[in-house]
């Protein structure tokens, strides 16, 4: 049974720092494609970041250049390192194992 836990959201004023983490169990987490996800009110659920279990990286045009995925297979997690945060970045922060398994999300507000 794949567990994931999302931690580090929070408040934070525009052009802030966050650094979100996900904690998995359940899987080999090793060999797993990892990916951000994040949905705002009254929005779909977008792709926020991905990285593969290469270390590949892929970003939506939206946050590249501000937003930093990583992983660490040896404490099975995944973080995302969000800079220069701004009001329109506010939304749930979904972490997915293989877009098949989901954590419960960790909310971001970012006030302007």
């Amino acid at each position: 049974q794949v567990h994931l836990v999302e931690s580090g959201g929070g408040l934070v004023q525009a052009g802030g720092s966050l650094r979100l983490s996900c904690a998995a169990s359940g899987s080999i987490f090793s060999i797993n494609t990892m990916y951000w996800y994040r949905q705002a009110p009254g929005k779909q659920r977008e792709m926020v970041a991905t990285i593969t279990s290469g270390g590949s990286t892929n970003y939506a045009d939206s946050v590249k250049g501000r937003f930093t995925i990583s992983r660490d297979n040896a404490k099975k997690m995944v973080y995302l390192q969000m800079n220069s945060l701004k009001p329109e970045d506010t939304a749930v922060y979904y972490c997915n194992q293989d877009r098949a398994y989901w954590g419960q999300g960790t909310q971001v507000t970012v006030s302007s």
